[in-house]
């Protein structure tokens, strides 16, 4: 599968193993049941840096994610293309009010220009996930994402007890708003912090 092919498919699957002493491991699956990207991502970390491969041998670092100090506080995190030594874009968490209501991003292009947010379905079911802990396997996490006020992306998770599975659907974005590098990125990150918020 070439690079450009690997970003080009509708629908992906992330799938996260729970129960990993020393960190997680990320498959990425396009709608045709390829594996698209591969990420083993260390527990323990100060800095936030998690790199895509295009296989579980890591030979071929495809993408990276990472904060820009340990010291951002800001939550955000810059996405490169590392086959094109390309700065896609950035992912910026909004602090206070993920962490104890619900999440809420904003999506920067490469120049550093807010272009579109992601945020999760409801107030309600965020708190009852963060709160309720014997509730909340029963309501799985729920995002949408737009730029310029239209419909890009839908990242919904599946309830399963086992292995954490993010469907990322990009069908909305028919124009092709949202590059899909970023959007991919957005759905990996989601997927850690998920696990971290167990």
């Amino acid at each position: 599968m070439t690079h450009a092919v690997r970003f080009q498919h509708p629908r992906y699957t992330i799938r996260r193993k729970f129960f990993r002493l020393f960190g997680d491991a990320f498959h990425l699956y396009t709608d045709t049941g390829e594996l698209a990207l591969y990420s083993n991502m260390k527990r323990f970390r100060i800095r936030e840096d998690i790199r895509l491969y295009a296989d579980d041998t890591q030979e071929q670092e495809l993408l990276r994610i990472s904060t820009r100090s340990i010291f951002d506080f800001a939550g955000a995190y810059d996405v490169h293309d590392s086959q094109r030594n390309e700065h896609v874009g950035t992912l910026r968490r909004a602090g206070f009010k993920s962490s104890f209501l619900r999440d809420h991003w904003t999506f920067l292009d490469s120049e550093g220009r807010e272009i579109g947010t992601l945020e999760e379905d409801s107030m309600l079911k965020a708190l009852v996930r963060r709160y309720i802990e014997f509730l909340a396997f029963f309501f799985p996490q729920h995002y949408h994402a737009s730029v310029a006020d239209k419909p890009v992306a839908e990242y919904r998770q599946r309830f399963n007890p086992f292995i954490l599975k993010l469907d990322v659907d990009f069908s909305a974005d028919r124009d092709g708003r949202l590059d899909k590098r970023l959007g991919i990125a957005a759905g990996v990150l989601l997927s850690a912090i998920e696990g971290r918020q167990e």
